[in-house]
C-alpha cells in the first residue's frame, strides 16, 4: 500500500505542485495588486501576507489550477478582486485609485448585531460570541463560522476570532466559502471555471455565469436585483483591474443587477 500511494504521489503531487498558483501570482505581483495594504491607515496593516496567501492555497488544490491557462487566471483575478472588496479602504479619491486599497480591514467594524442565526440548530451560536465579517471574504453567521471551522481544523463557533488574530486561517475561510458548494448555492469556484450547471429555478431567476452570480453567492441578498448599485460597481472595478493585470477578458454577465437573489 506504501508503494502505490508513493506511486500516485510521485504523479499527483507533483503535478499539483507543478501548477502552484505562486506560478501565477509572484510576490511582486500580489504587492502590487494591493499597493496600500500594508499602509498605516490599514487596520490590517501586515496581517495579509504573501506566504500566508499561497500556504492557504495549497489546502485547496483545485483553486487556480482548474481549467485553460486564461481560465486560472480570470479565477484567481475574480477571488482577488471579491476580497479586496470585502476588505476594502478605498474611496473615489484615493491615491493610485480606488481599487488599490484591497486587504486594509481584517474585521467589521461597528457591525449592527452579532450575526447569531438562533433558528440555526445545527450550528448554535456560543454565549457571549460574535460572528461578525472576518478575514478576506468577511466570513459572518454562526452557519459559516461553524462549518468553516469544522473542515479547517478549529472551533468556528466557541472561537471565531482566530479568524482575524491568524493569517493563514483567515485566507482558508475565505478558499472554504470560495470552493464550497452550498446548495442551492454552487460555489464560487465552479462559476469561474464553468462548470455551473443551473437549475430551472435558476434560470428563471435569471442567474447565468460569470461574476455578477458570484457576487450573487457571496451577498446576493444586499446587492443583487438593485439597479447600479455602487457596492457590485466597486466589485466589478476591482475585477476588472485585476483581469487586465492578469491580462485576460473579464467575461460576461459582470453584475447582478438583474438576478434574483438566493
Amino acid at each position: 500500500m506504501a508503494l502505490l500511494f508513493l506511486l500516485w504521489c510521485s504523479l499527483f503531487c507533483f503535478a499539483v505542485e507543478a501548477f502552484s498558483i505562486s506560478s501565477l501570482v509572484s510576490k511582486e505581483l500580489y504587492d502590487s495588486i494591493f499597493l496600500h495594504k500594508d499602509d498605516t491607515a490599514c487596520p490590517a496593516k501586515d496581517f495579509y501576507t504573501y506566504e500566508s496567501f499561497i500556504k492557504a492555497s495549497r489546502y485547496f488544490p483545485r483553486f487556480g489550477n482548474t481549467g485553460h491557462l486564461a481560465t486560472r487566471k480570470r479565477e484567481i483575478a475574480a477571488f482577488l478582486a471579491q476580497i479586496s472588496h470585502e476588505t476594502t479602504g478605498g474611496w473615489p479619491t484615493a491615491p493610485d485609485g480606488p481599487y488599490a486599497w484591497g486587504l486594509c480591514f481584517k474585521e467589521e467594524v461597528s457591525p449592527q448585531s452579532d450575526y447569531c442565526d438562533s433558528t440555526n440548530k445545527q450550528w448554535p451560536c456560543y454565549p457571549g460570541k460574535s460572528y461578525k465579517g472576518r478575514g478576506p471574504i468577511q466570513l459572518s453567521w454562526n452557519y459559516n463560522y461553524g462549518p468553516a471551522g469544522k473542515a479547517l481544523g478549529f472551533d468556528g463557533l466557541k472561537n471565531p476570532e482566530i479568524v482575524s488574530n491568524s493569517s493563514l486561517i483567515a485566507f482558508k475561510t475565505a478558499l472554504w466559502f470560495w470552493m464550497t458548494e452550498q446548495k442551492p448555492k454552487p460555489s464560487c469556484h465552479n462559476v469561474m471555471v464553468g462548470r455551473y450547471d443551473p437549475t430551472k429555478k435558476d434560470m428563471v431567476a435569471n442567474r447565468t455565469a460569470g461574476f455578477g452570480l458570484v457576487t450573487n453567492i457571496i451577498n446576493g441578498g444586499l446587492e443583487c436585483g438593485i439597479p447600479t448599485d455602487g457596492r457590485v460597481a466597486d466589485r466589478i472595478g476591482y475585477f476588472q483591474r485585476y483581469a487586465s493585470i492578469f491580462n485576460v477578458d473579464a467575461g460576461p454577465n459582470l453584475d447582478c443587477q438583474y438576478q434574483k437573489p438566493y
